[in-house]
């Protein structure tokens, strides 16, 4: 049975280094046996696979992925943590750890510091302040994760899986390079200390082949962005605005015939989008990618 499930332990190792879980650094510690197997399970880990786990904390779910993974890649912001996990798995021959903010570290550098290659898997209970530039951080890599199991917040997760009605430029920029799904909702009684919010487990696929061109991201994202800057209102005359936020200036009318040639109706608003039918737009107002 996973040692790390006690809670007299987990309070027992935290008095020990002298650690207050601290909101800011997402230090909450799972202790609900079901979901630590859920995520473990959604993860389908074999003895072939290479895993990246972000903030492993006391080694709650790390103690998991090495009975099942080849490779396990740990990376510790705290470094009393840190040094707690070296000593705990310093006898597993396939637990390498990095200390340090996961942001600063490429994926591919953490693969050659294990020297391990891809593909390879990133699961985690990741620290909450930081999910969307951890996930842009993974998703828009090099060399991304083919599969990703994570804790987020509960809210997040419903903005990351959104459709039409409810979409988000998060949304968007996790959609555009995988398939996401909510596996199962997380109470906040799951954790110590328990987090203000209810979490899910999310998991995300990475698509083999990207909906439009690598060298189109950027300029599709300055235009998703320029219609959700001004969110309330109707496309034809949120986009105008937008775009010349970021230096881009469009006549209205020629907005409205962009709008018009993708098939878009001007009076809708940015949250009913697709993905696809943001990218036919950019093809029809090119002067996005003219201008920088």
């Amino acid at each position: 049975m996973n040692p790390y499930l006690n809670p007299q332990r987990v309070r027992a190792a935290l008095r020990a280094l002298h650690l207050r879980p601290t909101r800011g650094m997402g230090q909450n510690f799972l202790l609900a046996g079901d979901i630590l197997n859920t995520i473990v399970a959604e993860a389908s880990l074999t003895a072939s696979d290479t895993v990246i786990e972000v903030g492993p904390g006391l080694g709650v779910l790390t103690w998991e992925l090495l009975l099942r993974a080849g490779r396990v890649i740990c990376v510790e912001l705290d470094r009393r943590l840190a040094d707690r996990l070296a000593a705990e798995f310093r006898d597993r021959p396939h637990f390498y750890l990095v200390q340090g903010d996961i942001l600063k570290f490429a994926p591919a550098d953490l693969l050659r510091r294990a020297e391990a290659a891809p593909p390879y898997k990133l699961v985690a209970n990741i620290p909450y302040a930081i999910t969307a530039p951890l996930l842009r951080h993974f998703l828009e890599a090099t060399i991304p994760p083919d599969r990703s199991v994570l804790l987020v917040q509960w809210e997040v997760a419903q903005r990351i899986c959104a459709g039409p009605g409810d979409y988000s430029v998060l949304a968007h920029s996790v959609q555009l390079y995988a398939e996401p799904t909510i596996v199962t909702c997380v109470p906040a009684s799951s954790f110590f200390p328990e987090p203000a919010v209810d979490s899910a487990v999310l998991r995300l696929d990475r698509r083999a082949q990207l909906p439009i061109a690598e060298a189109d991201v950027n300029d599709l994202f300055r235009l998703i962005k320029a219609g959700f800057l001004h969110a309330r209102k109707q496309l034809g005359n949120a986009l105008v605005g937008g775009l010349a936020a970021f230096g881009v200036h469009v006549p209205r009318e020629r907005v409205l015939q962009a709008l018009q040639k993708a098939g878009i109706d001007p009076q809708r608003r940015a949250e009913t989008v697709t993905l696809a039918e943001w990218a036919t737009l950019l093809a029809s107002l090119p002067e996005v990618r003219m201008q920088q």
